[in-house]
């Protein structure tokens, strides 16, 4: 057990964080293109050990040194290649834009990625844009496109201040953060805005993570985790008016939608700690229950190979390598196939699987292939269909 088991909860200040679950020898990044197999498994490793806080129900991992990741433009992590993504994605800012009156306002994405969500929030509703990543890539061509989009290289943090904004986007980045309040507090400090002004957040769900055993989901990048409780904790206590949260995306993805206020609030624990029994039976029956589910896939994996099988996973990205990683199968696999066309040529962190284009497969022809996202799995099936290839196909 980690020396940091027992520390005060960075999220609500209250509990104390014990740990729970623990892996070794995991890679450092997920989402680093690696030009070469050997490069790939040299790649660093690091330690996960997750702890719950029994009071608000955050879970970190303890273990994590953010020294040992890489965010810049060798980075790829979008998902915008994807049909099914695209399709969320344009809803997710349309029902933003209308919910929020978003129309001719100033909005600040912090954790931008490539950018795609802050130029479809400007082109649809003719807004003003201003994104912060350091793995932003200027040459990237858009499916929408603003001319009122500018971006910032680099992290957001204090050096930064940004005036009038109407409406502040930070998607699937407070997860890669271990200090949650500070970082909170900085965007509340560093973008100033109207009471009225809206912070919508949108990070992986955990609770179903728990409850599903959803083991391709823990990777050393995401160092916290959070529940609609827990993420309400947080916000409130910084001073922010919780207005929404939601769950979406097949149950994936959790998103708080909080207003900004003069002082930090009161936190209601009636509300923010909706479910919490569930989450921490589910917490203490996590390393069991998963390790069954391990076991299981593993022979699955195994029993496949030694009958010849050719076996590929579907997503090179960040539940791929925890796939293979949690598994231990990279004799059996050698390829990952992935739609983003970035990826392709490329090496998966630790085990160096070659990243492969969905037309590389006529030549592969796979027997079995497993689709490390249960949402794209009807999407898949139709590219493998238009390429007249029927494998077997499971999902995670």
């Amino acid at each position: 057990m980690s020396d940091q088991s027992g520390r005060e909860c960075p999220t609500c200040r209250e509990g104390r964080m014990d740990s729970f679950y623990h892996l070794k020898d995991v890679p450092t990044n997920s989402c680093i293109l690696l030009r070469s197999a050997a490069d790939a498994r040299a790649w660093p490793r690091g330690e996960i050990e997750l702890a719950a806080c029994s009071n608000c129900g955050f879970v970190a991992n303890i273990a994590f040194d953010k020294r040992l990741t890489e965010y810049s433009e060798r980075y790829e992590e979008t998902q915008g290649f994807s049909p099914t993504f695209q399709g969320f994605h344009r809803k997710l800012a349309e029902d933003l834009i209308t919910r929020h009156r978003l129309r001719e306002k100033k909005v600040v994405e912090i954790g931008c990625g490539k950018g795609e969500f802050l130029h479809l929030l400007c082109a649809l509703g003719d807004n003003e844009g201003l994104g912060f990543d350091p793995a932003y890539v200027a040459a990237r061509e858009q499916l929408v496109h603003s001319d009122r989009v500018a971006f910032v290289t680099d992290y957001f943090s204090q050096k930064y201040q940004v005036r009038d904004t109407d409406f502040v986007a930070c998607k699937m980045t407070l997860e890669h953060i271990p200090e949650t309040g500070q970082f909170v507090e900085q965007i509340r400090q560093g973008v100033q805005g109207p009471q009225e002004t809206v912070v919508f957040i949108q990070v992986p769900e955990a609770g179903r993570i728990f409850k599903d055993c959803a083991f391709e989901d823990i990777y050393y990048e995401h160092c916290s985790y959070f529940t609609p409780g827990s993420l309400s904790t947080l916000m409130q206590s910084h001073g922010f008016r919780v207005m929404n949260t939601d769950i979406a995306y097949g149950g994936q993805y959790l998103t708080v939608e909080a207003a900004y206020h003069a002082e930090p609030l009161a936190v209601e624990s009636g509300d923010t700690h909706a479910g919490s029994t569930d989450l921490a039976e589910e917490i203490r029956t996590f390393p069991e229950r998963v390790a069954a589910k391990i076991d299981r896939w593993r022979q699955e994996i195994g029993r496949r190979a030694a009958d010849g099988q050719r076996i590929v996973i579907w997503g090179s990205g960040s539940k791929g390598v925890s796939f293979l990683t949690t598994l231990g199968v990279d004799d059996a696999i050698e390829h990952a196939v992935d739609i983003n066309p970035h990826r392709h040529g490329y090496y998966m962190p630790g085990g160096g699987q070659r990243i492969v284009s969905p037309d590389d497969l006529r030549s592969l022809k796979p027997d079995y292939v497993v689709v490390m996202n249960d949402v794209y799995t009807d999407e898949i099936r139709q590219m493998l269909d238009e390429r007249g290839l029927t494998p077997e196909l499971s999902a995670l």
